[in-house]
């Protein structure tokens, strides 16, 4: 009944109540928000596939429409599509799997406040779908069932190729699923508050956290990258090596359900890491948006601040897909298991030794000197964590395990026996 009420509730604790205007609001936010949400993903197809031909010196598609109705030519070939099932497969949880894949990103976004709130003649209106109060809570916990949809597709193909996709899928989601859930805990740490709300107020008043939780937000960013399966995290699907992993078997518009989960997961991230790391909707430089009274006009411009820092983290997305090679799956594991996550933990023990110790001097939280504390500690992380620890070996998909003095031995060893193939000065 909480969650029900916090739902249809859409004005300020204490206003008057108008239980109808509550209830057509909520649906009109509904509406709007899942019909923009699907819309652009299948958008994201297009730009994808633009951006990548920008890159490769392409034109990328132009025939349907100029290439812009190239999406519904997509949709409409799938639909038409003839459906294949695998003789043994588990048929069940073979057609319930791609939509446990996407649901969870969808689901997620019903939390995360995508712009300033409205006083309407009705009440005040918030700019999400539901508002709760353990909306961060909320949102670590739906994400994470995003895998049982990639391993019921796996194991229900009866296929070993897209068992094994399955099965790398879940070990790496759920091993950089932990370092994600730990990268956050210093937004915690410094909003006081599960709120979303409350994490993006408390940024707007003060500094956004990319400033003061430099390290959290790099760890964050790289979870994110390996929690969507996008390249050089791409390893559940591996074409080179798994065909195409854990959807090898599916066809038609049920194959076409992981690549708009794949997108919608991606929206999905580049919208929290606006909101933890960025401020949110807040207009950067400027309080004007973040205190009474709250018009339309607030309303529309921070929701075009929202939608382009979203915009922005996706087109990072298709940028570093374009541009890196994948890890190996070694290497995957690796950074998320001896890296990333001994990272994470030391950073919250960090964080909050920090700010234990600025507290104790008398520094007021949110202040010049509490933040300008923070952001000497990210100096210092930065530097010796980029500089000192890495400089292009713990965190490049290319590295080598081989020093320079190791791979000098093994030239020197393989020289003689290359010498017999050169041919002799007679001949």
């Amino acid at each position: 009944m909480t969650t029900i009420h916090a739902l249809l509730q859409a004005a300020t604790p204490g206003s008057t109540p108008h239980t109808l205007p509550y209830f057509v609001f909520t649906l009109v936010k509904l509406l709007l928000v899942f019909t923009v949400y699907m819309v652009g993903v299948a958008l994201l197809t297009l730009a994808e596939r633009k951006i990548s031909a920008w890159i490769q010196d392409r034109h990328g598609p132009n025939r349907v429409g100029k290439g812009w109705l190239q999406p519904a030519a997509d949709g409409v070939k799938n639909f038409v599509k003839e459906e294949t099932y695998p003789a043994a497969a588990n048929i069940p949880l073979f057609v319930l799997a791609p939509a446990l894949a996407f649901i969870p990103a969808l689901v997620t976004w019903a939390v995360i406040p995508f712009a300033a709130p409205w006083d309407s003649p009705w009440g005040r209106i918030d700019m999400m779908l539901a508002p709760l109060p353990v909306g961060f809570l909320f949102i670590l916990a739906i994400s994470s069932l995003g895998v049982y949809g990639i391993v019921l597709a796996g194991w229900s193909s009866n296929n070993k190729y897209a068992l094994l996709g399955g099965l790398r899928s879940s070990a790496q989601m759920i091993s950089y699923e932990i370092a994600m859930g730990m990268s956050t805990i210093p937004v915690l740490l410094l909003s006081g508050n599960v709120t979303l709300n409350r994490i993006v107020n408390q940024q707007a008043f003060e500094t956004w956290n990319v400033l003061n939780l430099t390290i959290a937000f790099f760890i964050f960013l790289v979870a994110a990258f390996a929690e969507t399966n996008r390249l050089p995290f791409d390893l559940p699907e591996a074409e080179s090596e798994l065909i195409a992993g854990y959807h090898s078997e599916y066809s038609a518009m049920k194959f076409s359900l992981f690549f708009i989960a794949e997108y919608a997961n991606m929206v999905t991230a580049s919208a929290l890491m606006s909101t933890l790391f960025f401020g949110g909707w807040d207009i950067p430089f400027t309080l004007w948006d973040n205190v009474a009274p709250f018009t339309f006009l607030k309303t529309f411009l921070t929701l075009g601040c929202f939608v382009t820092k979203v915009l922005f983290f996706v087109f990072l997305y298709m940028w570093i897909r374009w541009t890196l090679p994948r890890f190996r799956y070694d290497q995957l594991m690796s950074l998320g298991w001896k890296l990333l996550l001994p990272l994470a933990l030391g950073y919250i023990v960090a964080v909050a030794t920090t700010i234990v110790t600025l507290d104790a001097l008398g520094f007021a939280r949110g202040s010049v000197p509490f933040h300008l504390g923070l952001i000497l500690l990210n100096v210092a992380a930065v530097v010796i964590l980029f500089v000192i620890l890495d400089r292009g070996k713990l965190i490049s998909p290319a590295y080598s395990r081989l020093n320079q003095r190791d791979v000098a031995k093994l030239r020197a060893v393989s020289a003689p026996r290359r010498a017999p193939l050169l041919p002799e000065s007679g001949d």
